[in-house]
């Protein structure tokens, strides 16, 4: 069993006033692996990178951002891009990706190996269900990705909801549903975490934390009430400048061009 997501903000286990969630992914291919690719093949060499750097920045959750382990299987497989392709009807890519077996097992083995790696709750980070619909959708689709809509959202939180279960076993603290705008392409309409209503009843279920994560920062629901987490301003780790933001919580996104050196003294400056 994994620390409750709430416990965990009011009493962050590095002993901070505020709890920091860190996503430093393309600051650690910066620095800890020199530019090389990612290894989302190698999940022990991927905690070990993880493990690295959260030993430079102590976060007090382990984020594990599932959303770029699946864009990197989607790229790096063409027979399973193809099957996703094979019919046009809307959802049809997102559900045969979520149902391809040989993936499934491949991203629950990786989640496996970095939850037994992590010291820290695990995070899971996948796209939310309407963001990860319109980001598969043009692999089988000609209509818009643009036009997809509530109904869309709620349909897709259903095959969101049967793949979650596959992580059971694992001590997640926290489900987070990223809902940024997709690089290079219109964003699909808005819709708020209540839609997600069938992912609800599964983290519910097994008692992890739901959130949403926008631009300007990150809202989870515990059952009682709303936690918030904002957003460090980039110009925060690049210069110093720019006062921390309020919030329950902070989420450190640290700049991959950012100076080490720098990055390790206001990290600790988030203290």
């Amino acid at each position: 069993m994994s620390t409750p997501f709430a416990t965990l903000i009011g009493r962050p286990p590095s002993g901070r006033t505020r709890a920091v969630l860190v996503d430093s992914l393309d600051y650690a291919r910066s620095v800890f692996l020199q530019g090389k690719p990612v290894p989302w093949d190698e999940p022990t060499k991927y905690a070990n990178v993880a493990r690295q750097a959260q030993a430079v920045l102590p976060a007090d959750v382990a984020l594990l951002p599932l959303d770029r382990l699946y864009a990197h299987r989607v790229d790096d497989d063409t027979q399973l891009a193809e099957a996703m392709r094979a019919k046009s009807r809307t959802g049809y890519a997102l559900r045969t990706l979520l149902t391809h077996p040989g993936t499934t097992r491949a991203v629950i083995e990786f989640a496996t190996v970095f939850a037994r790696t992590q010291r820290e709750p695990l995070v899971l980070q996948i796209p939310s269900p309407l963001r990860w619909l319109a980001s598969t959708h043009p692999a089988s689709a000609t209509t818009a990705a643009a036009d997809l809509d509530a109904d869309d959202a709620e349909n897709a939180s259903m095959y969101v909801a049967d793949w979650l279960r596959g992580f059971a076993a694992l001590p997640v603290a926290a489900v987070l549903l990223d809902d940024r705008d997709l690089p290079g392409s219109p964003p699909p309409q808005r819709v708020d975490l209540p839609v997600y209503s069938p992912v609800a009843n599964v983290t519910d279920h097994y008692g992890w934390s739901l959130g949403l994560r926008r631009a300007a920062g990150i809202e989870v629901g515990t059952g009682t009430a709303t936690i918030t987490g904002t957003v460090v301003p980039p110009a925060f780790w690049l210069s110093g400048d720019g006062a921390l933001p309020d919030g329950d919580f902070l989420l450190a996104e640290i700049p991959q061009d950012a100076v080490p050196e720098d990055v390790i003294a206001r990290f600790h400056a988030l203290g």
